[in-house]
């Protein structure tokens, strides 16, 4: 059975130490994001694409062959070893996955989204241990980097429930939530594994929860005014869409965006006078989590297009994107 297959019960709060009553919250995760990302993995991507890359998306999505040999052609191209790194993820290879992320930092290494994809890679790949060492040290290499990394933040409170001290874990699991940004795509899932762990070991979460709804509708910017899209006279999912896409598991659900976030940021490289969809990509990132990549996608569209700096900042801002 796949690790993400690995069901949850009632007969798993019997279990002590790293079993699967530790593993309950870190699989029903994983099963719905990967934090990386994710995935994820959770998947961020850096706002440079390689030529090769991009070449080769524009045809047809690369093979894993493919990719290899275009991230050996130039070992520091950190894109093209976290490309084929998130490839070997999404097919299971987890081991291959690791190696090419731990490739991807050396030609990037204050990448925090690398480090913390490396962590869960490390993660996946382990038969044994729930929490290699050397996953952890990825995950705090990568919360070094930035305090706010969601998936170093879930993974590093899985390590204080595999240490027998549920109540810490699902603090911070509580607190990644109360910034979790609304409809962000491990939002379901985040919210579930603190309401598992919390029955394994009966702690009383509900109350918790209500607090976290009732914090982040009260702190919910208001919306923007009818002059700024911020996003939103960009089409978007139909109901039908969002439907089908329900009916997919949730980790496909994760590939799915972050496959489409990939193509957006690709064609904005060759089509960089596209305001709508520089706007499209802020909003994009911020629902995925990726303040810092949204940041920079700002940063990147008023470059492009100067004129309608105004424009752009008054969106990023409706956005939350600083």
């Amino acid at each position: 059975m796949d690790k993400t297959e690995i069901p949850v019960t009632p007969a798993d709060a019997g279990t002590s130490g790293p079993g699967k009553k530790s593993r309950a919250g870190l699989i029903a995760f994983l099963t719905g994001t990967a934090l990386v990302v994710i995935a994820i993995g959770y998947r961020a991507f850096n706002p440079v694409i390689s030529p090769e890359i991009a070449a080769a998306n524009e045809q047809a999505p690369p093979t894993i062959p493919e990719l290899q040999a275009l991230a050996e052609k130039d070992p520091l191209n950190s894109k093209a070893w976290q490309e084929l790194a998130f490839a070997h993820f999404s097919a299971g290879g987890y081991e291959q996955a690791a190696r090419a992320y731990r490739q991807a930092v050396e030609g990037d290494p204050d990448n925090a989204v690398l480090w913390s994809a490396l962590g869960e890679a490390r993660v996946m790949a382990s038969e044994r241990d729930p929490m290699p060492a050397d996953a952890v040290t990825a995950f705090q290499k990568a919360i070094a980097l930035d305090p706010t990394d969601p998936r170093s933040r879930y993974f590093l409170a899985v390590r204080k429930d595999l240490a027998g001290d549920p109540r810490g874990a699902i603090a911070d699991w509580t607190a990644l939530l109360k910034e979790t940004p609304p409809g962000a795509v491990w939002e379901d899932n985040l919210r579930r594994t603190i309401e598992q762990v919390g029955k394994i070991n009966g702690i009383e979460t509900s109350a918790m929860l209500a607090a976290v709804d009732r914090d982040r509708a009260a702190s919910a910017p208001a919306a923007a005014p009818p002059a700024l899209t911020a996003g939103n006279a960009i089409p978007g999912p139909t109901q039908d869409e969002i439907a089908a896409a329900r009916a997919i598991s949730p980790s496909e659900q994760q590939s799915m965006a972050e496959g489409m976030v990939e193509r957006l940021d690709t064609r904005l490289r060759s089509e960089p006078g596209d305001v709508n969809g520089w706007v499209m990509l802020m909003r994009s990132r911020i629902t995925l989590g990726q303040a810092d990549e949204a940041s920079r996608a700002l940063k990147d569209a008023i470059a492009a297009n100067p004129a309608q700096a105004a424009r752009l900042r008054a969106e990023a801002e409706a956005l939350g994107v600083r």
